[in-house]
């Protein structure tokens, strides 16, 4: 997936600047558009040797002033008049350490103070010239292009800066990596404090230039070799649009992907029923009202649910507090008959307890029979189980509110932050954390971790695993990051960090963005939201796609491109690599939810089961061909 040409790299008349430019497009007033890139674009470095042509005054000097840059400025968003401007021809960037970002910084803020201020006290802010003033962060969405000497960045627009010598470009690179490590972690950037940050089995994740990454040039080698594909284009000519259904049942939530015959739209009046098809999901004009069954969902709309028995029940979780994950019970939907039948309560040792998220015990255990699933809170991981504690079904119908029975797992004193978990085909099970951190939990013990990951620095809003177990996809609200729990034990064989701890054994992971320019164009407020595998439940099936949501963008990934090393991405990058190739889906309303459908629903002339896309109203489903 991807496309053969970037609209980083669009054509740019050399005797215009960006005041020239204002008139005819501006960065934030342009719409987004659906339309192609220009069919011959030309890059800055056209537009460099343009100006060097002209042998301009400024060249003469341009080496002796210290940290000079050249600046551009992308105009016209994705509209065909897309283009770079010179916003200034010959200007310096500074690191400077501040507490504030405005324009009015107390002098003696250089770069090389020496005194050892807390991020809480103070940060590292990139200035250059008199337009850009970015604090150091993840959320600058700075790409690296070291054949160009070119960094990209967001700061109310997208910038290109042009280094003069590639000895400048690597000093500009070292001082960016040294401000954000301690923007992040609040900590100098040395040796010493990266043990402290990472681990020191972890140090492959600090200095990804020494990581062994054997473990991806190795990965699923049955793997068809994806095409040389180049950075993303809008055009989606490989995503067929199927279906596109109207909501009934109200403003939609959440999406309840089935496995079996049905899907589910779960609204905020009421849970619409659709009809699987191997080209989507498509309504069936059966929707029932909350408030038609046991209880009161309405007084909360549902934030999650799953499926459970075969998919003939729903469990429904809504928050205590709008706008907030915990609740102290759930309200189990009968599919068949159309009603809530009872409300659960969460509780242990006679004491309510809240929870924040819910899954069920694996991967495929939704078309099982069995009455258990898994709660998370912030500092618990446990098992519940419908059944009493004796075996025996409880009797609703005398239970004025039915207690869930605590049947596994651990409270942790403090410090866990969870927020977020998944399973694996075998029940193993991942959370991720506030700061950061990958926990990864056998099947058979939920209290100490076989495995932890240290953070980068960003929590961890939502995670998933594959159904082997062997690749972990963290989102975080600025990127996503893939994580390989593969190594070689003492004796030589293959394990997840799940079955085993993995000592030093540990390949450093790789980040999937979104390009400064998309980033830019899906808003200010607009955060990566559950990134997912496509969805398979059986052993030696392998997920092929990653999708996740940004705003209006359903974002999708080639599994397969992201895992390849000698994919065009990947070269000339600095740190951890980071993957930019891939397929939007855009919509004109924020996305509520992306999903592939399972596995079984992929027809004979596509690599992949349907995509679905809700946004409020609407939901869609995509196919992909096999179109290269």
């Amino acid at each position: 997936m991807g496309g053969t040409h970037s609209r980083e790299d669009l054509e740019l008349s050399d005797s215009e600047s960006e005041s020239e430019s204002e008139s005819q497009s501006s960065p934030h007033s342009q719409a987004f558009s659906d339309r192609k890139d220009p069919e011959t674009p030309s890059s800055v470095d056209d537009i460099d040797a343009k100006l060097k042509s002209l042998k301009l005054k400024y060249q003469s000097n341009s080496t002796n002033l210290q940290n000079g840059v050249k600046l551009y400025l992308h105009v016209g968003g994705n509209t065909p008049n897309s283009k770079w401007v010179v916003s200034d021809k010959f200007t310096s960037y500074l690191f400077v350490k501040t507490s504030r970002i405005g324009d009015d910084d107390e002098e003696g803020d250089e770069e090389d103070d020496e005194e050892e201020t807390k991020v809480e006290d103070s940060w590292w802010v990139l200035k250059i010239g008199s337009r850009i003033r970015v604090k150091v962060s993840a959320e600058m969405q700075l790409k690296t292009l070291g054949d160009q000497l070119r960094v990209d960045l967001v700061d109310n627009g997208v910038w290109a800066v042009k280094f003069f010598r590639k000895e400048d470009y690597e000093v500009f690179l070292g001082k960016y990596e040294e401000c954000l490590f301690e923007n992040t972690y609040g900590v100098e950037f040395n040796e010493g404090n990266k043990v402290k940050v990472y681990g020191k089995d972890f140090l492959g994740w600090a200095n990804p230039e020494k990581a062994d990454d054997s473990v991806w040039e190795d990965a699923e080698e049955s793997f068809e070799k994806s095409p040389k594909i180049g950075t993303p284009v809008r055009e989606s000519r490989d995503l067929n649009e199927e279906f596109e259904d109207v909501a009934n049942g109200g403003s939609i939530q959440s999406l309840a992907l089935g496995a079996l015959e049905n899907s589910f739209l779960v609204g905020d009046v009421g849970i619409q029923v659709v009809r699987n098809f191997n080209h989507g999901i498509s309504g069936k004009g059966v929707c029932v009202n909350y408030d038609e069954g046991r209880g009161s969902v309405a007084r909360s709309t549902p934030r999650k649910a799953i499926l459970m028995k075969a998919e003939t029940n729903m469990l429904l979780m809504s928050p205590v507090v709008e706008g907030k994950p915990h609740t102290r019970g759930l309200h189990q939907f009968d599919i068949e008959t159309g009603r809530v039948v009872t409300e659960w309560k969460f509780e242990k040792d006679g004491t309510d307890i809240t929870m924040r998220d819910v899954t069920n015990d694996s991967k495929g255990a939704q078309i099982e029979q069995g009455s258990t699933f898994l709660g998370l809170d912030d500092n618990r991981l446990c098992r519940w189980d419908m059944r009493d504690r004796y075996g025996m079904v409880q009797d609703l119908t005398d239970a004025n509110t039915p207690v869930l029975n605590w049947a596994q797992g651990h409270q942790f004193s403090r410090g866990t932050n969870f927020q977020c978990f998944a399973t694996t085909g075998d029940g193993s099970i991942v959370v991720g954390s506030l700061d950061g951190k990958i926990r990864l939990y056998s099947n058979s013990s939920m209290r100490q971790a076989k495995t932890a990951f240290p953070g980068l620095g960003m929590p961890i809003t939502h995670v998933d695993v594959t159904y082997d177990g062997k690749w972990i996809l963290g989102t975080t609200d600025t990127y996503l990051i893939l994580i390989c729990t593969m190594f070689l034990d003492k004796d030589g064989r293959s394990k997840t960090g799940f079955a085993g701890r993995m000592g030093n054994r540990i390949s450093a992971p790789r980040l999937l963005k979104l390009t400064p320019l998309d980033s830019h164009m899906a808003g200010l407020n607009n955060k990566f939201r559950e990134a997912q595998f496509s969805w398979v439940t059986e052993d030696g099936k392998q997920e092929r796609h990653l999708v996740a949501t940004v705003g209006k963008f359903s974002v999708i990934w080639n599994f397969q491109q992201v895992k390849d090393g000698s994919h065009e991405c990947y070269r000339n990058q600095v740190g951890l690599k980071s993957c930019y190739c891939y397929k939007i889906v855009l919509k004109h309303d924020s996305i509520v939810a992306s999903r592939f459908m399972h596995e079984k629903y992929a027809v004979s002339d596509s690599p992949e089961a349907p995509l679905v896309v809700a946004t409020p109203m609407k939901v869609s489903s995509f196919s992909i061909s096999n179109r290269r």
